[in-house]
């Protein structure tokens, strides 16, 4: 049985990560061949076994892939199109990793390929880039979204999307129009709402920085996103940016309301403010992935003694559990205990809450948080 060839342009953390669930799942039953500018990546991923070829240049390499992965940045894979549109067959399914499907469809549609290609956003990634944080791990239990072209055959579809169960993603499908107006919401117009907020509360601060200090609880959480790369919001901002103003514009205008409900004193109004936010927000599952990982750890109620912290670190350390980073809680108001512990997976933060209530220490587990 021949083996499948799955091709990739561009070879960072998400092609990269993409490449290693392949070889991963497949092993010695997939061919895997990668061009990518930066040499020493391609040599890095050829060393480790990643991929099985390495091309230097976009050319009939390429022509025998069932896959092909644009993964270099938008303004690349576009450029790229019009080779690919002569070297690539007619059962190769075209496929990019973008958080905006608008602009990449209408390259598509311009260079002729609308028959072969299914957009793909795999809703997993870092605040790290690079091949050398690439992992097999990354799109395990992540929405993987596909955007079909009208005219793309539905046998590749089907294809597609078990190949995206293979990895461990979870496959949907949408147009590409309802793509990027729903990750508009969800993912683009949060980050710049995230960012906003910390450049008021900095503008905001006095010279002693009593904000800054003391700031934790809600403000961490709901600000985490805004330490996502700025080159890479920069340009999803504008590549999305139609969506973007008619969201931001509802957005500030629901800012707005709620601003005369609280000068007004309508205290039902506000109750049902918070009340319908609060249903909708504990409906969320708390299975995603994203930019920034959310991070396992756990939250310990502790006296105020002398050698506490060495002690819970000692027991840890004795049951092979490594700890990420430790510290007190000085900000208590929307957290359960003083002593916070970030591990590196779910499965330590798991063993470390058992361990430590067998101990006699009470455990606030939140795992994921």
């Amino acid at each position: 049985m021949k083996k499948q060839t799955i091709g990739f342009i561009g070879l960072g953390l998400i092609g990269g990560s993409i490449a290693k669930s392949l070889k991963n799942t497949f092993q010695d039953n997939i061919n895997l061949i990668a061009y990518d500018t930066n040499e020493s990546t391609l040599e890095a991923a050829l060393t480790e076994g990643t991929i099985d070829q390495a091309v230097h240049q976009i050319d009939a390499a390429f022509s025998d892939c069932s896959f092909l992965f644009l993964c270099a940045p938008v303004a690349c894979n576009n450029q790229n199109l019009g080779e690919l549109s002569r070297i690539l067959s007619d059962q190769c399914i075209l496929t990019d990793v973008g958080s905006v499907k608008s602009e990449i469809h209408d390259a598509i549609s311009n260079a002729g390929l609308d028959h072969c290609f299914i957009g793909g956003h795999p809703m997993a990634g870092s605040e790290k880039t690079g091949f050398h944080n690439a992992t097999d791990r990354l799109l395990e239990n992540a929405f993987y979204i596909l955007t079909p072209t009208s005219s793309v055959p539905q046998s590749m579809i089907v294809h597609y999307k078990e190949l995206v169960q293979q990895i461990g993603a979870i496959p949907l499908i949408l147009s590409f129009q309802e793509h990027d107006y729903v990750t508009a919401a969800i993912s683009h117009l949060p980050h710049i709402i995230a960012s906003s907020l910390v450049n008021l509360v900095s503008n905001s601060d006095n010279e002693t920085h009593i904000m800054k200090t003391i700031a934790a609880g809600g403000f961490k959480d709901i600000t985490r996103i805004a330490s996502s790369s700025s080159d890479m919001w920069k340009q999803i901002t504008l590549s999305n940016k139609e969506n973007i103003i008619h969201l931001l514009h509802d957005y500030i205008h629901s800012l707005v309301d709620i601003m005369h409900t609280i000068q007004d004193h309508d205290e039902e109004a506000l109750y049902h403010f918070f009340s319908e936010a609060c249903e909708y927000r504990n409906t969320l599952a708390d299975t995603a992935s994203g930019p920034i990982k959310k991070i396992p750890l756990i939250y310990v109620d502790i006296p105020d003694k002398t050698g506490i912290i060495a002690s819970i670190a000692t027991i840890l350390a004795s049951h092979s559990i490594s700890i990420k980073n430790i510290g007190i809680v000085h900000n208590r108001e929307f957290e359960e205990g003083a002593l916070r512990i970030e591990f590196y997976d779910e499965r330590a933060s798991y063993q470390a809450t058992h361990v430590l209530n067998e101990s006699g220490y009470h455990v606030i587990p939140i795992a994921n948080k």
